[in-house]
């Protein structure tokens, strides 16, 4: 089918693409040659050869006018394979979608997997959504339409319809019949689930067993029934450490009644691991979102800021806190020497804490430990290693200022401040957590802030109560 404005001619300038394509494992100076001669013949035989992910770097290095002739050149069902590992976002898909027709696009959409269509919709308007619906293959469209229901990030909206399901009162040999047929349409077929007469999931087989068992052995002696299996409101991230610990290619997904869903793959963890691990990456750096690199300056700015302006109010508070303690820096002023090297150790070990309790929770670690050996295991690293520290301050400030008692007073400051910033660091994202609120909001500027301030307090709380001794 020919997409909209695909009859333009010319041979267009591909010499950027070329640039682009140069270093790719497969022969672009081939493809590039046949579109240029609108060699449809000649190019689909070397395109259709590719991976779909080496098809879709080529894609993705063309232009417009080089991607019009693609469209005209290969099916909405081959095109399907590609757009499966285009891997845009939001601007990309929509960029790509409009260079199609309508049709062209509504059908490349009906011939993907109903789980990667649907998070290609998801970064769509809901106007473009409900066209798209309207005027795809009915059966796909009902299918996609059941996934655009399942809330966000949960296990249902990143599973697939398109598994292989049997009867446990069958033959091996009728379900292999069964395996062969819906094998071309199925996403995996490493697993097969066995259903009951209400379509309830009562035990998984795999296609090992398949194939070494005798044709005549009934399924049900042969399939393993204490299955594994995600709920449809389960958390992503939840179900991307199931599949870890178990090991699976794939787990199946129910309701609360034990109806079989669909099927969540490897492939798909490993899209929510990637997606998971740049949430909690750009929430640790106080950033919105970091999908992707922004090359308008506004748009970083703009998720950089929010993070900013609190951290600015809350460093204005730090302020205004020294301020508080202008008597005793005017009677001893060596004391502001040391501020910046207080505050910077109590941030260092907080955002060290704090990095350590995130990626535990994330484990799924921390989870096994009781809250009060978490507790004393920090207090006790906090304790280490700020009197390490605290020992070592003390006497290089001793042999710089010729000050005992105010290396001393630095190195108690430091003892006291790694403690606390330790426990701070390990505790606050824990809470968050017990609160259901995601523990990397707790970001490392956030936790550095906040020890700027406890800090600040300890240790010019310490220099005043002991004030005599230091202007002697």
């Amino acid at each position: 089918m020919l997409v909209l404005g695909a009859d333009r001619k010319g041979a267009g300038d591909l010499a950027d693409n070329n640039d682009a394509l140069s270093k790719k494992n497969f022969n672009t100076e081939l493809l590039l040659q046949a579109l240029r001669r609108e060699d449809i013949d000649g190019f689909r035989e070397e395109f259709l050869e590719l991976h779909p992910y080496d098809q879709a770097s080529f894609f993705s290095a063309l232009d417009e006018e080089a991607r019009m002739k693609v469209y005209h050149f290969i099916s909405p069902e081959e095109m399907a394979g590609l757009f499966e590992n285009l891997g845009g976002e939001e601007d990309e898909y929509q960029d790509v979608l409009s260079e199609m027709s309508p049709d062209y696009a509504a059908d490349m959409l009906s011939n993907m997997y109903a789980d990667d269509a649907v998070d290609v919709l998801n970064e769509l308007d809901k106007d473009q959504v409900a066209s798209y619906l309207t005027i795809m293959d009915k059966e796909a469209a009902n299918e996609i339409k059941d996934l655009l229901h399942y809330e966000e990030y949960t296990a249902g909206s990143i599973m697939t319809t398109e598994y292989i399901a049997i009867s446990a009162n069958q033959t091996i040999r009728s379900a292999m019949h069964i395996l062969k047929k819906e094998a071309p349409r199925a996403e995996t077929i490493y697993y097969v689930y066995v259903i009951d007469e209400e379509k309830k999931l009562v035990g998984v087989i795999s296609l090992r067993d398949l194939i070494v068992n005798d044709d005549d052995n009934m399924v049900s002696k042969v399939m393993y029934d204490r299955v594994v299996a995600a709920m449809a409101g389960e958390d992503q991230e939840e179900v991307a450490r199931k599949m870890r610990d178990y090991n699976f290619l794939a787990l199946p997904v129910i309701d609360f009644q034990g109806h079989l869903l669909g099927i969540i793959t490897v492939d798909d963890i490993i899209d929510v691991m990637d997606e998971e691990a740049s949430d909690d990456y750009s929430k640790l750096a106080g950033i919105a979102d970091l999908d992707g690199m922004d090359r308008n300056p506004f748009s970083a700015a703009k998720k950089r800021l929010p993070w900013l302006v609190i951290l600015l109010f809350l460093g204005m508070f730090t302020a205004s806190l020294i301020g508080r303690f202008e008597e005793t820096l005017n009677k001893v002023a060596i004391l502001a020497v040391f501020i910046p090297l207080i505050a910077g150790m109590a941030g260092n070990t907080g955002t060290q804490a704090l990095a350590v309790a995130v990626r535990g929770i994330a484990t799924g670690d921390l989870e096994k430990e009781s809250k009060w050996n978490i507790i004393l295991r920090e207090a006790g690293t906090g304790f280490i290693t700020g009197l390490t520290c605290g020992i070592l301050v003390t006497f290089v400030v001793y042999f710089w200022q010729g000050d005992l008692f105010l290396g001393a007073l630095v190195g108690i400051s430091i003892f006291c401040t790694l403690i606390v910033a330790t426990l701070a660091g390990s505790l606050v994202p824990l809470f968050m957590h017990k609160m259901k609120i995601d523990p990397a909001v707790a970001s490392g500027p956030f936790i550095t802030t906040i020890n700027d301030i406890i800090s600040i307090l300890i240790y010019f709380g310490i220099a005043t109560a002991f004030m005599g001794y230091l202007t002697k």
